[in-house]
């Protein structure tokens, strides 16, 4: 596939997944042997209806208030930021494409925290 129908893949699940949280959609969007992991949690997500089922569960899932990508041919890495009910989060998915669809991503979290004045004279903040 190329490298636009996977930028198309992509916004559709900023649109449809991240923003009106669209669990069909995302299913849709999903490589029949999807694969997604948290190598901070060491957990593993192996297929498609395992992944929904997560989704299906989740207790509360977060907002967007962020997201940009990159993508090259059938790689893309995501930055989000995403609020879990008042509380934000920084999130780098990192995502492999086949046949348009999203086949592997790999999610990366980290919360915020105050940069430390021993660098200020050298640092912008943001």
């Amino acid at each position: 596939m190329s490298e636009q129908q996977n930028r198309d893949t992509l916004e559709r699940f900023r649109q449809e997944v991240m923003e009106r949280q669209d669990i069909d959609a995302m299913a849709e969007l999903m490589h029949d042997d999807y694969l997604e992991e948290y190598p901070q949690s060491g957990e593993r997500i192996r297929g498609k209806q395992n992944a929904r089922s997560v989704y299906e569960n989740y207790p509360s899932m977060p907002n967007l208030i962020d997201f940009s990508y990159s993508i090259s041919g059938d790689l893309a890495v995501i930055e989000m930021v995403v609020d879990y009910d008042g509380h934000r989060m920084n999130a780098c998915q990192i995502c492999e494409f086949e046949d348009g669809k999203i086949k592997r991503a790999r999610g990366y979290f980290g919360e915020p925290f105050e940069a430390p004045e021993w660098r200020a004279q050298w640092v912008e903040r943001m």
